[in-house]
């Protein structure tokens, strides 16, 4: 029996997939429990239109992903920090703020999870931090930590 998957299972496929399952592992479970549907001409078709509007939203997120790399990479983003005499600063640049001074200077909000910064920073300087926005897309941005 041939079922297509309306999400992922375990062992058997991932979502939007035509899979060959035995009669009644189709018709007592999956189908009952909404795991997949039967695979009829016109339930082939939705899936196949399925696959190609996700295709289209992957496409079109991936380019709003490159544009906002582009404007990240364009120029350091600053931080200011309170500092002793000595340029240490106190405490410590955490990814919030990271996350703020983003939003502040080049208008993109981004969350704070996604922020890795690559150094412990402690002193004035500049200073790399890694922003993963997920399926294999990340970039590097610098950022200098100010006096205030």
């Amino acid at each position: 029996m041939q079922v297509i998957l309306i999400q992922d299972v375990n062992n058997l496929g991932g979502a939007n997939e035509l899979v060959t399952v035995k009669n009644g592992y189709g018709r007592n479970y999956l189908i009952p429990q909404k795991f997949a549907i039967e695979a009829s001409p016109s339930n082939i078709k939705m899936m196949e239109e399925r696959k190609k509007q996700q295709a289209k939203k992957e496409a079109k997120l991936l380019a709003e992903i490159n544009s906002v790399i582009t404007v990240l990479k364009d120029g350091t983003i600053k931080i200011g920090a309170k500092t002793g005499t000595s340029g240490k600063i106190f405490g410590s640049v955490t990814s919030v703020q990271i996350a703020r001074a983003i939003k502040e200077q080049k208008g993109y909000e981004i969350d704070r999870r996604r922020i890795s910064i690559v150094d412990e920073v402690k002193e004035l300087g500049t200073y790399k931090a890694i922003i993963d926005f997920g399926n294999g897309n990340e970039t590097e941005v610098e950022f200098e930590v100010v006096a205030e």
